[in-house]
């Protein structure tokens, strides 16, 4: 568990309100910050693929393929400009996402 986003968050929020109440408020975006509230989805590239870090390399690839051979822009000619446009900012996401797995699992 991180706790330097605590220890940090209350030294500042002390020293720049100059009471303990800073402090306080210091200490909970610290905690905040420690615990990843602040992150967006899009910093899970598992949670575009509709999967959990423990999945296999197997399950990965079948992900992707499922996910891609549905949004891939190729498929999605005869749709309308606005769902097209959708589908592919929804195919590069997954790329995107696929990509970052795999240079994760690289660095294992």
């Amino acid at each position: 568990m991180r706790w330097y986003g605590k220890l940090l968050g209350f030294v500042a929020g002390w020293l720049l309100m100059r009471h303990p109440a800073g402090g306080l408020i210091g200490l909970l975006i610290g905690h905040a910050l420690d615990v990843d509230w602040f992150k967006s989805p899009r910093d899970n590239p598992y949670a575009v693929l509709g999967l959990t870090s423990e999945a296999s390399d197997a399950e990965i690839d079948q992900a992707y393929r499922r996910l891609i051979s549905q949004y891939h822009p190729d498929r999605t000619g005869g749709l309308a400009e606005e769902l097209r446009r959708q589908a592919e900012k929804k195919a590069r996401d997954i790329n995107t996402a696929y990509d970052r797995i795999k240079v994760l699992r690289k660095r294992r």
